[in-house]
């Protein structure tokens, strides 16, 4: 009789509290957009109207590796607006924020890039930005000036990452100011890491809102945001063709007829 020795083998570390790629928490994540929703939301559909258009574009968009490349006019309003949409879209409703209801369980595997020095210039943006910031540090602005500087040589990785784990926004101008050139960081990004690309074009934000989106400007504003139809770029495309596509799709070309102030 041949006696075998048994093998114990190691247990599995079970992880009770689960974290984003970046570290957060995501039951604290989940809860400071919940309240985040709560806080902005009569400034977006009370005070102002917010009109969606297009929502059905996202119904059946994967969970991860979703590009949305949207036009710019304020440093945080736009991104609130978003988080607002697509909590509404898990819940099932279509181009409406009229039943805030999805404030109690919200979409928490979004994220968005946005300028380092800008998340962390106060405690409102470093709150803010443990929903989902991908901070990045830009090579062509800092402190209010232009300057030169190299590209920031982790950033692709952390929109990697991000992409990997769900929808990530991306404004491909880098700035508020309209019409600026697109940078072609966003096209080489497309290019690597073949996301399925949603063009959003936002409008009356800027009119509403001073450039931080945290003070009104103008109140009784209709503020829109559309959502076109998803984009997959073949492998043969270049980074030219799809930055001209992107500028084309967000409506920033010089003889752009859209009016976006």
């Amino acid at each position: 009789m041949i006696l075998r020795k048994k093998i114990r083998r190691p247990l599995k570390k079970v992880k009770i509290i689960k974290r984003d790629p970046f570290g957060n928490i995501i039951f604290l994540k989940r809860a400071l957009i919940g309240a985040l929703a709560t806080v902005t939301y009569g400034r977006l559909n009370i005070v102002n109207k917010l009109k969606v258009e297009g929502t059905e574009n996202l119904q059946d968009l994967p969970s991860t590796n979703v590009l949305f490349i949207s036009n710019h006019q304020t440093y945080f309003a736009d991104v609130i607006a978003f988080y607002h949409i697509f909590a509404s879209v898990k819940w099932k409703f279509k181009n409406s924020v009229n039943w805030p209801i999805y404030m109690l369980y919200p979409r928490v595997n979004t994220y968005y890039v946005a300028a380092e020095e800008t998340m962390k210039s106060g405690l409102i943006p470093k709150l803010f930005s443990y929903t989902g910031a991908v901070t990045v540090r830009r090579s062509w602005r800092a402190g209010g000036q232009n300057v030169s500087r190299g590209a920031d040589i982790k950033a692709p990785q952390k929109i990697k990452q991000a992409l990997e784990h769900g929808w990530v926004v991306n404004f491909p101008q880098g700035t508020t100011s309209p019409y600026a050139p697109v940078r072609k960081g966003t096209a080489s990004m497309i290019k690597s890491y073949k996301p399925i690309v949603v063009p959003i074009v936002i409008n009356g934000f800027r009119r509403a809102f001073d450039k931080k989106g945290l003070f009104f400007k103008k109140r009784g504003t209709v503020l829109t945001v559309k959502f076109k139809t998803p984009i997959q770029f073949n492998d043969d495309v270049t980074v030219e063709e799809i930055n001209a596509a992107i500028i084309k799709a967000i409506e920033q070309g010089k003889n752009n007829d859209a009016n976006l102030d």
